[in-house]
């Protein structure tokens, strides 16, 4: 006798990773949002679910049945901005949630009469109005730059609840949206951005000027990223001149400005950022003849960006390079991108929002504490913590229970009386930490303290705050950085523990490697011998002057310009390391008749220094020039003088935690204590530590039984379950689910559940029942994990016989035909159909006699 089994379609395991290292958020702080009336929105969410470890009550379904691309202010507000708030509110969520990630068929541009905002931004920081509707410059609305859609959390380096967008207590979250041309493009952005986290990668982050002069306009931010990302140490970011992705491999962020461009797949590593300044990025599924976001998220980016309506040139409605930066620092994705935009009213967020690949995380673990311990009464709980490294110290541990913001258990603000020291260039101020003092506010005072007028002249340098951060500036251009030493030390001072703690990026400044340039401009149209003159004065004193003339009838402005630029570059004497070169020509003519032309001029050596060629920019006086006086080639000058970086963070390496937990608090039966660690930095690394246990206060209990179904079953099935309490005096029976409650049962000790697979969608989902007696003690069920598939592939067969009994791994609910056949040449003729209630699946040939027979078992 002899079994052979058959090619099936689908076969599903079920699995469960405890995830312990996070960044500034992680998936406690999360919720999806899922479109109920598509599959494939609501498999997205499950997967998103599943692989950042949600609990289900952060899960929220809505219906919406129209386009997938554009939708109302007023539907926007009904479907989704007002159930979201509903639904945080009603779980007690609002305090704990900062990522909300909508999932894909949801639309990405809101309408309405004063303005296009898009759905992310809309709900990150609430709709935004244009200022113009009708009278927008070049006649275009929403060709502005609302004052009310500035967001007040970019540029903060702060914690985001600490920092909203808006007015304090408004609602606000990291907003992005994960979504693509394909269910399975769309996970694979979710599997980029979960593999990246803490894997510090050493590839390089590409910042291009590309050749279209009105979508490169960046690359005059990008001197100031890769200093500071210098500074961050280990973190590889570089310019260059560059329109076609093509060739780039490995490659960890790419930003540029380019309406049309290719991209191959798998550029770049799990955690980049890419995006492209340009007016339709964002009309990801209504392309508008332009490269959309989609393209560099299906090369392997995490995350991008785009708007969905025409933005104009407004560097504040794009992504600055600084997102790099703040990605270096450890920040999250979603955290780098909303840091990184000043308006971002217009502008789509696409991608896996907790992605960090810079985060450091402390460690924790539970003492004493072994999984499914029995907990009663007040009972005093032991957890260590231990720092990443003497740099990122332990400020804080929340415990949460089922997923569920329960208490702080510390939190170790600066102390009062902790002394922090630092010298700059020689020159040392001593501060003491106030009572009441936080991180932003130790920082703050700080960069008051050497900015008082006596230090800065002795010191020369200058200090802004961002945060927790402290940027120096080194103002003497005679002495370089590498000269100019930082030193910093904390003391506990009055107070019994230190817990304030400064740190320096170097222990001196950083000398740039930027070039010195200046921009200048021409307004007019020349007549007939008008002139353009620059008269070049380098560092050694040598003069060089350049003149062009109009020679030729009907030659603009920008013609003329050009003709000076190409002299300027002709020039031997200028071609020289201490010359200087002309560059970033834009001749432009917003309106008939009206020309203009700008251009920089930059020194061909980097450096402070190397900037201070002066130049005079005159011509005939029917023409505008600017600027109207002689200039040094240091227009960039915080770009070119020496930095350093400072930083303020709070709490202690070590931490051994005891507290009590009163158990009564808590229903009887299956719990989830998680702790929370946090990094003591306004980065906010996590780490989340989980241990199982059981609760038992008193006598009440509950079965919770499967009766159909199994831990795999497909979508055409309904589970079956059977929750029985050990008392008749019940007042509630409530089953719950992904996404919350699955069915309520009032007044019986007893209930039976059925819930269709197809509502809960391909996925991984937990079930437990709460049991509520009359006098309101409640008691958890256990949980049971269910994953729910579709379509199986092979699977194997096992046959015994005398009677012949076939039996496979079977997907509960699937129905299974069984054929046979005497001889493997002949025909299989379908002898039977089963569908288990659970694995294995049996099958038993009652027909005997026959001197051997084949079987196939078909999952059709």
């Amino acid at each position: 006798m002899h079994l052979r089994s058959c090619l099936g379609l689908g076969l599903f395991v079920l699995s469960f990773t405890v995830v312990r290292l996070f960044a500034g958020g992680s998936g406690l702080n999360a919720v999806v949002v899922v479109n109920q009336n598509s599959t494939n929105s609501v498999q997205l969410g499950n997967y998103f679910a599943e692989r950042r470890s949600l609990p289900p009550q952060n899960f929220l379904r809505i219906n919406w049945s129209g386009t997938n691309t554009t939708w109302s202010r007023s539907d926007f507000e009904t479907t989704l901005a007002g159930p979201l708030a509903a639904m945080l509110s009603s779980r007690s969520l609002t305090n704990q949630v900062d990522y909300v990630v909508l999932s894909m068929d949801i639309p990405y541009r809101v309408t309405d009469t004063n303005g296009i905002n898009a759905t992310t931004a809309a709900l990150f920081y609430g709709f935004k109005t244009d200022d113009c509707t009708t009278d927008c410059p070049a006649g275009i609305p929403g060709c502005n730059l609302p004052v009310a859609s500035s967001n007040a959390y970019a540029a903060t380096e702060c914690i985001f609840r600490q920092t909203p967008p808006v007015t304090p207590g408004s609602n606000a979250w990291l907003v992005t949206m994960i979504t693509s041309t394909s269910l399975t493009q769309a996970e694979a952005i979710v599997d980029q951005g979960v593999a990246s986290d803490g894997t510090f990668p050493t590839q390089t982050v590409w910042l291009a000027k590309s050749s279209d002069i009105f979508r490169n306009i960046r690359f005059a931010e990008f001197d100031n990223t890769i200093f500071d990302a210098r500074l961050a140490n280990d973190f590889s970011i570089l310019r260059t001149n560059l329109d076609s992705p093509y060739g780039l491999t490995n490659v960890l962020g790419l930003q540029t400005g380019l309406a049309q461009f290719s991209i191959p797949a798998n550029v770049f590593q799990p955690g980049a950022i890419a995006d492209s300044l340009t007016s339709y990025a964002g009309f990801i599924l209504d392309p508008a003849g332009q490269t959309t976001l989609l393209a560099l998220l299906n090369a392997g980016a995490s995350g991008s960006y785009g708007t969905v309506t025409e933005p104009c040139a407004y560097l504040e409605k794009f992504p600055s390079p600084e997102d790099y930066f703040y990605q270096a620092r450890g920040f999250s994705l979603a955290e780098c991108y909303y840091q990184s935009v000043i308006n971002p009213y217009q502008g789509l967020m696409v991608g896996e929002p907790l992605a960090a690949p810079f985060a450091r995380p402390a460690t924790g673990t539970w003492i004493n504490l072994p999984a499914n311990s029995v907990l009663s009464g007040v009972t005093n709980l032991t957890l260590q913590c231990v720092a990443a490294d003497a740099t990122r110290p332990v400020q804080q541990v929340d415990l949460f229970v089922d997923g569920t913001w329960w208490q702080t258990l510390t939190n170790i603000p600066p102390a009062p009386g902790n002394q922090l020291l630092v010298t700059v260039n020689g020159y040392a101020t001593n501060y003491t930490v106030p009572t009441n003092a936080t991180i932003k506010s130790v920082a703050a005072d700080v960069a008051a303290r050497l900015d008082q007028t006596a230090f800065i002249v002795s010191s020369k340098a200058l200090a802004t705050a961002y945060g927790d951060r402290i940027a120096l500036q080194f103002t003497d251009i005679n002495t370089p950085g590498a000269q100019v030493p930082v030193t910093v030390s904390s003391a506990p001072g009055s107070a019994p523990v230190r817990t304030t703690f400064v740190t320096e990026s170097a222990n001196h400044f950083l000398d740039t490697v930027a070039y010195g340039l200046n921009g200048f401009s021409a307004l007019n149209s020349p007549t007939n011998n008008d002139i353009l003159r620059l008269v070049i004065t380098k560092t050694n004193g040598v003069q060089e002057t350049i003149t062009v003339t109009n020679t030729a009838p009907g030659t603009n402005i920008s013609g003329l310009t050009g003709e000076l630029i190409a002299a300027v570059n002709n020039d031997s004497v200028l071609q020289m390391p201490d010359g200087l070169v002309a560059e970033d020509f834009v001749p432009y003519e917003p309106w008939p008749g009206v020309a203009y032309a700008q251009f920089n001029l930059r020194a061909r050596t980097p450096g402070w220094p190397a900037s201070q060629i002066q130049v005079t920019f005159t011509g005939s006086p029917d023409l505008m020039l600017t600027p109207p006086i002689t200039v040094g080639l240091d227009q960039n000058t915080s770009d070119l003088q020496p930095r350093d970086h400072l930083y303020i963070t709070a709490g202690v390496t070590n931490l051994s935690l005891s507290f009590p937990l009163d158990t009564t608090a808590l229903p009887d039966g299956s719990h989830q204590l998680t702790a929370v660690i946090y990094e003591g930095s306004h980065v906010r690394a996590q780490a989340r530590v989980s241990r199982a246990v059981q609760v038992r206060n008193t006598p009440l209990s509950a079965t919770f039984s499967l009766l159909a179904g199994a831990s795999n079953t497909v979508l055409n099935f309904t589970l079956l379950f059977s929750v029985a309490a050990n008392t008749n005096t019940i007042s509630q029976i409530e089953l719950f689910t992904t996404g919350g409650s699955a069915g309520v049962v009032s007044n019986q000790p007893s209930a039976l559940f059925a819930v269709a697979a197809t509502n809960l969608g391909v996925g991984l989902h937990p079930f437990y029942a709460m049991v509520t007696r009359s006098d309101g003690q409640q008691y958890r069920t256990e949980t049971k994990w269910i994953r729910v598939g579709g379509l199986e592939p092979a699977f194997g067969a096992a046959l015994t016989a005398r009677p012949a009994t076939v039996a496979w791994p079977a997907t509960a609910g699937r129905l299974y035909e069984i054929l046979s056949a005497t001889n493997l040449t002949d025909s299989f003729l379908l002898r039977g159909t089963v569908t288990p209630s659970n694995s294995p699946g049996v099958w038993i040939d009652t027909v005997t006699g026959a001197p051997q027979q084949f079987y196939r078992v078909l999952a059709p």
